[in-house]
């Protein structure tokens, strides 16, 4: 029996499909502190235990994206607010190449931010 997770990603139709898997494979190969598992009815990824991002689609321009957990506190210009009070988003086209680089620096911020954080307690 496939798990929730599992099913998130093989019931999607292409490009998302191929899109959301590589976005996956990415993420749980960029360090070995991350860890997948489902909340909210999502694919959620977690850096030493703590909620980093999630995998979603955007409603109404039915793309993926990454969504930051601490978002608020990264200030990179391919994040996006939207109304949200915590997290920003970063939209992923599926019928380009995974913007790498701007995932790689995003998550640079993200994971000094954790570190920082985790030392502050």
């Amino acid at each position: 029996m496939l798990r929730d997770i599992d099913n998130f990603y093989l019931q999607k139709q292409e490009p998302l499909k191929s899109c959301f898997q590589g976005l996956r494979d990415f993420i749980l190969n960029y360090n070995p502190d991350f860890t997948e598992s489902w909340k909210y009815g999502m694919p959620c990824f977690c850096y030493k235990g703590k909620p980093f991002c999630y995998l979603w689609t955007d409603k109404k321009l039915h793309i993926p994206y990454i969504l930051m957990v601490e978002g608020r506190n990264i200030e990179h210009a391919a994040l996006v607010q939207g109304n949200r009070s915590r997290m920003k988003i970063l939209l992923i086209h599926p019928e380009k190449d995974l913007p790498v680089e701007t995932i790689d620096t995003i998550f640079k911020m993200a994971i000094k931010l954790y570190n920082r954080n985790a030392n502050l307690r």
